[in-house]
């Protein structure tokens, strides 16, 4: 979870610049947003680390000490749209957020979406989340596609044949869910098969003729 091991791509390296960029923050805040396994809880975690920032979640908002977080020097809220629709966290979030804008204190925020479509019902909480500064995090290219392949089976400790990984790059859906799904698919196909990993053993998974 740590900077050396994020793969930085035309994807998120806005997303990263700004995690650098604190000073253009409106009031201390901005929110990450991006699809499932886009890298939000990571690069969520490189800030709280090197923030020395307190790191909650949002469903945990509406039952935590408000005044600790409040005062918190960096405070980081992954999920924070599971806030939505649940007047106590709503309202304890944007006590949350005034409260550390009157301080001058740094709180960033994940989700898979801008707050825009959060859902939140709470009229005061949405100016103060639509005036934050929100970084979104794209679809990867295949440079960075490449990169979580190559990761993600290096993680399971899986050898695969050369020409493996430019296969999946040319075939699988854009996303890191994607990836994620289909190493853990060839993972147990070829542990089931005794096969090794190939071009050609993952066109006949893909094609489902295994």
């Amino acid at each position: 979870q740590g900077r050396e091991d994020f793969f930085v791509a035309p994807a998120n390296s806005a997303a990263m610049a700004m995690l650098d960029a604190m000073g253009n923050w409106v009031q201390g805040r901005a929110v990450l947003h991006g699809p499932q396994a886009s890298g939000k809880t990571h690069l969520l975690a490189i800030w709280a680390a090197e923030q020395g920032a307190m790191l909650v979640t949002g469903a945990e908002l509406a039952s935590a000490d408000l005044t600790t977080l409040i005062e918190a020097s960096a405070l980081a809220i992954d999920e924070a749209d599971k806030i939505a629709g649940h007047p106590n966290a709503e309202t304890a979030l944007f006590h949350i957020l005034n409260g550390r804008a009157a301080r001058n204190a740094p709180t960033l925020m994940a989700a898979r979406h801008p707050s825009a479509r959060w859902g939140v019902v709470l009229p005061d909480l949405t100016s103060r989340l639509g005036v934050s500064v929100h970084m979104p995090l794209l679809a990867p290219d295949d440079s960075m596609l490449t990169a979580l392949l190559v990761k993600l089976f290096a993680d399971r400790q899986i050898e695969v044949s050369a020409d493996l990984v430019p296969y999946l790059v040319a075939r699988i859906d854009r996303s890191c869910a994607a990836a994620i799904a289909i190493v853990a698919r060839l993972d147990t196909a070829a542990l089931a098969s005794k096969s090794r990993l190939t071009a050609r053993f993952a066109g006949q998974i893909l094609a489902g003729e295994i």
